[in-house]
């Protein structure tokens, strides 16, 4: 298998524990890599594990699993695990994963697995619309749409992540986190291919020219996918549509890594707000 077989590769570390007296990953190890690259799939899918299948009223059982020993991963490797989804049953999937030590194949395999109801484990057929995303997902489309509008429109929908992430994640006050400037605002929402809302941000008119981006928030189980930056690419398009020359925003600290690589700079102090330390970071939209 080569590395542009996979869509989709998840890098690890190997861990002093996952070494074996033989000074190389014990053979078990590498099920467990395939299958926290599994997790890594499905939020590159933007599909919240539990909640998607519960939504499809099924869940996924593995009936085999496979396992080629080429070479040995050691101490310190840094690996890339790479998954796809290499055929769609009636009820069955198969998987094919590969272990990489930069191009060379270390391990490969297969996870065949049964979609099935939870209670019974009795097999079901895998739904259209979760076959389909998985076919898209392999095909290189895109896996979520960001909607862009008014608060009316996408209110509920950003209210709840907003809810989630903000109140209940980061404990800052619901009475700061609402505000009136949600109705003139011009709000996006990042949806997956099931419809399910996943993050949100908000664009509000500061000055002639000049935006505010804010209430930038993504639900846990995508970070670090893509979903974000979806979400602040369709409002920085907002702002250059009508003519915006200057991007701002308040960064809490542990989200500036995030900006700087979209392009923002920083801008003056750090400073708190709602108890979290921020700093101002700028760009051209």
């Amino acid at each position: 298998m080569n590395r542009q077989d996979f869509r989709f590769t998840e890098r690890l570390r190997v861990r002093w524990a996952e070494v074996d007296l033989q000074q190389i990953v014990f053979n078990g190890h590498y099920l467990m890599y395939f299958d926290t690259a599994v997790a890594g799939y499905w939020r590159a899918l933007a599909l919240p594990y539990q909640d998607t299948m519960a939504e499809l009223a099924g869940d996924l059982f593995v009936r085999k699993s496979t396992v080629d020993y080429l070479a040995s991963a050691r101490l310190d490797d840094l690996l890339d695990v790479g998954v796809r989804c290499h055929r769609i049953g009636n009820s069955s999937m198969v998987f094919q994963c590969a272990v990489f030590r930069g191009e060379h194949c270390l391990v490969h395999g297969e996870l065949v697995y049964v979609f099935a109801d939870p209670a019974t484990q009795t097999s079901r057929p895998v739904p259209p619309a979760f076959r389909a995303v998985l076919e898209a997902f392999e095909a290189g489309q895109p896996m979520v749409e960001v909607k862009v509008g008014g608060w009316a429109e996408l209110g509920e929908a950003a209210r709840r992540i907003r809810t989630q992430v903000f109140v209940q994640e980061q404990r800052i006050p619901a009475e700061l986190e609402s505000d009136p400037a949600d109705a003139d605002c011009l709000h996006a929402l990042a949806v997956n291919r099931l419809g399910r809302p996943l993050a949100t941000g908000r664009l509000l008119q500061q000055a002639p020219g000049v935006a505010r981006l804010g209430r930038m928030a993504v639900l846990p189980v995508v970070r670090g996918s893509g979903v974000g930056r979806a979400v602040l690419d369709a409002l920085a398009a907002a702002a250059r549509t009508r003519g915006d020359h200057m991007l701002l925003l308040h960064a809490q600290m542990s989200a500036a890594p995030f900006y700087l690589r979209a392009g923002f700079g920083t801008r003056g102090e750090v400073f708190e707000e709602a108890g979290i330390p921020h700093v101002e970071m700028g760009r051209a939209p």
